[in-house]
């Protein structure tokens, strides 16, 4: 996925336009809450891979790579730079096809799934952080959090509702009107948590989501990832190579040469 660039902040906002007008809270009209996920059986795991092998040309990612990630579990998988551990991520996530082995989501092998199923998993089930944010700069804070429910059809003023209270749950509704490169790196962040989470994913991919950000930001982040995945019981899987950003997971995979090794829960 492209990285958009930020543009410059002069004074009066992005590339000389003029700042986005505040954005009032939306009437909380009474809504029925979102149905819950279906359970899986006692003890099943929501997402396992098994030998997974994928190269490109004469390079190996993985190698034999294994793990498994149960329902609201937190999984950090650690490893140095060109271990394979992004590699991993998007195998997990439908992204990249592995060579060989397998990948399962509730069961069901993503390699059996037309492309327009796995793309329906992603938008639907499966949220995404990464390192930059990825935050489209031409829409306002609220307007990207409520942009995948927008994309999944919803109407515009239930989708804002929605990404307003994810926005509070994530602290950052003061920069609601705001466009990305009005704020700093951290309220950046904490908006593309919300964004990440305003669908009720199952499963949560952050790609070195602290990556950009300074200790105190980044630590508020994953505290508030942390929080906030865990009240809506969704499983995130943590790329990262910092063992102080994976001693918030409840357990810890490492990658080294496309292989994994189970460390157990994390520290």
């Amino acid at each position: 996925m492209p990285i958009h660039p930020v543009e410059p902040v002069g004074p009066a906002g992005p590339a000389g336009r003029a700042p986005a007008p505040a954005v009032p809270a939306p009437a909380r009209a009474a809504r029925p809450a979102p149905a819950p996920h279906e359970p899986l059986p006692d003890g099943a795991d929501l997402l396992t891979a098994t030998g997974l092998r994928k190269s490109f040309g004469p390079t190996t990612a993985l190698d034999g790579a294994s793990l498994s990630v149960a329902p609201g579990e937190l999984l950090a998988v650690m490893g140095a730079s060109g271990s394979g551990k992004s590699t991993l991520l998007h195998c997990l996530a439908g992204i990249t096809r592995p060579d060989g082995g397998t990948v399962s989501y509730r069961g069901q092998d993503l390699a059996g799934l037309s492309d327009s199923r796995r793309s329906a998993l992603r938008r639907s089930e499966f949220g995404f952080l990464f390192q930059f944010g990825q935050l489209v700069p031409e829409l306002s804070c609220l307007e990207n959090v409520a942009l995948p429910l927008r994309l999944a059809g919803l109407r515009r003023r239930r989708a804002e509702d929605q990404a307003w209270e994810w926005l509070e749950r994530l602290e950052v509704a003061d920069a609601a009107a705001k466009r990305p490169g009005e704020m700093s790196g951290g309220q950046g962040q904490r908006v593309a948590v919300a964004r990440a989470l305003v669908t009720g994913p199952r499963v949560v991919f952050a790609d070195e989501p602290t990556g950009s950000l300074d200790s105190l930001n980044g630590e508020r982040v994953l505290q508030l990832l942390r929080r906030a995945a865990k009240d809506s019981a969704a499983a995130v899987v943590l790329v990262t190579h910092e063992p102080r950003v994976a001693a918030y997971a409840d357990r810890e995979v490492v990658v080294r040469d496309g292989r994994t090794r189970d460390l157990g829960a994390g520290r």
